[in-house]
């Protein structure tokens, strides 16, 4: 079986061993959760999770795939929450919970990915640690739009004000936005079984790229940009593709997040969060997808599991990052790769020739 595997296409290897991670953890989690035997904080990170593996994905589009460093990244998932919050409140309680969500992460990927098109066009342009300086701008202006923006909802539609909630002049209506405040009253109308459904899809959404002719482009264009515009490949059509899709995909794991609470602030999408996220690709591996769903997996739960530690649990945290930094980037880690590696052929191996052995004795 292991020789069969290695011998499929790299596309064929990739989707299996990512997808696969997938479905084993709803198909173990999921009656779990439904049978309450998931502890109150366990089961309360499942959605989150779902949201930030979504975002290191995305993000791994654009930093592992297609080489560009953004710190903005945030930014993207913080109009995801608060536009999808919104359009989640204003459709009222009278629609079912699974339209409310769908027309949220829909709408909150829409803005999110139009922001991406409009922030990407000057700042495509740029290479290097002007890209990255010029992304985390973005992500801090975001907040801070975020933090003087008031929004209220009546039977006339929508409201908007810059200044204060008295200035939306509505009647009888319903404020969703109040500025530092963040957003509040949002139904709690996401789950593990969205989640999971809105990682597959950005699983397929990016997996194919990557694999088809245009990932191919933006591949060419992280290895050498001159090279690949002598060929003919559009620079700025190509990474407009990989930055776009990566923007609209973290917003849509934005308001998967904000339909998790029931009430977000703009400061928890800011550059710390951002840094979080290109921890988890970096760990995860450049490029590598199911590295990065393990990365983001253990990573996240990490503080949750030394909460227990008190005041310390952040810093060991910081310790344990240093650590797996260290040992993933070791020649003494990829020798230990390898001799697990082996051992796994060898076990398989031993395993086949009993089976062979044990047909030959019964057949004589």
């Amino acid at each position: 079986m292991l020789k069969k595997y290695k011998n499929l296409s790299n596309y064929a290897r990739t989707s299996i061993s990512t997808y696969g991670i997938i479905l084993l953890a709803f198909v173990i989690l999921f009656p779990l959760q439904q049978a309450g035997a998931l502890s109150y904080s366990f089961s309360g990170m499942l959605v989150p999770i779902c949201a930030y593996i979504v975002m290191a994905i995305s993000l791994n589009l654009t930093v592992g795939v297609l080489g560009e460093l953004s710190l903005g990244h945030a930014g993207f998932m913080s109009i995801g929450a608060f536009s999808g919050a919104i359009a989640a409140v204003s459709l009222g309680n009278g629609t079912p919970d699974v339209l409310r969500l769908v027309l949220g992460v829909l709408i909150g990927g829409v803005l999110a990915g139009i922001s991406g098109l409009l922030i990407g066009i000057p700042v495509l342009r740029l290479k290097g640690d002007y890209l990255a300086i010029v992304t985390l701008a973005f992500g801090e202006i975001i907040k801070n739009i975020v933090n003087c923006l008031y929004v209220g909802v009546d039977a006339a539609g929508l409201h908007f004000s810059m200044t204060d909630v008295a200035s939306l002049h509505m009647t009888n209506g319903t404020v969703i936005l109040k500025g530092p405040q963040g957003a509040v009253g949002i139904p709690k109308v996401a789950s593990f079984l969205s989640g999971i459904i809105l990682i597959l899809i950005t699983l397929f959404v990016v997996i194919n790229l990557v694999h088809s002719r245009t990932g191919r482009a933006i591949k060419a264009i992280r290895n050498n940009q001159i090279a690949a515009e002598s060929v003919g490949i559009s620079i700025t059509k190509y990474k407009m593709i990989a930055f776009i899709t990566s923007a609209a995909l973290a917003g849509m794991a934005g308001a998967m997040y904000a339909m998790n609470y029931s009430s977000i602030v703009a400061k928890k999408f800011d550059f710390n969060t951002s840094i979080l996220i290109l921890v988890f690709v970096v760990l995860g591996g450049m490029g590598k997808f199911f590295g990065t769903i393990v990365a983001t997996t253990v990573l996240y739960m990490l503080p949750e599991i030394f909460r227990e530690f008190g005041e310390y649990r952040m810093l060991i945290y910081a310790v344990v990052l240093i650590v797996v930094m260290l040992a993933t980037n070791s020649s003494g880690a990829k020798m230990l790769k390898d001799k697990i590696v082996d051992f796994v052929k060898n076990l398989f191996a031993r395993s086949k020739n009993k089976k062979v052995e044990a047909g030959g004795a019964d057949s004589e």
